[in-house]
């Protein structure tokens, strides 16, 4: 079966200070496609985060940008593969200049938290228990 991709397309203010947050989250950058206005954050082999100058970003759309600190554009959410990784990942993602999007959510058999990043996207990281997904 064909695995389709995500590239999730997110102006930023800072190149450089994005590409240091989310390298310190773990991630690399692929430098194959990534330039002075352009920074490639490899989530994973199906999911890549392409940061953008707001220059850049403003040649894809004519819809004004949205300031993500003050409006919301889109929420995403990661899956983890475990409760003790989703703390991980957002408790990393607060110490690199992250900060809290919400209160955790345990509901027993599905765990999450979530944060901003720099530019004021928010991150949602969930884990859920397998065998609650089987049924």
């Amino acid at each position: 079966m064909y695995q389709q991709m995500i590239f999730v397309n997110l102006p930023v203010e800072d190149i450089d200070a994005s590409k240091k947050f989310f390298t310190a989250l773990g991630y690399e950058i692929n430098p194959q496609f990534s330039d002075e206005s352009t920074a490639s954050v490899v989530i994973s082999d199906t999911i890549i985060a392409m940061l953008l100058t707001k220059d850049k970003y403003a040649q894809f759309t004519k819809k004004e940008i949205v300031d993500a600190r003050t409006g919301s554009e889109v929420l995403v959410a990661l899956s983890a593969e475990s409760r003790e990784k989703v703390d991980e990942l957002v408790d990393n993602a607060l110490a690199a200049g992250g900060t809290t999007a919400g209160e955790p959510q345990d509901h027993g058999f599905m765990y999450g938290r979530s944060f901003d990043d720099l530019d004021g996207h928010t991150w949602e990281i969930v884990w859920m228990d397998p065998a609650a997904v089987q049924g």
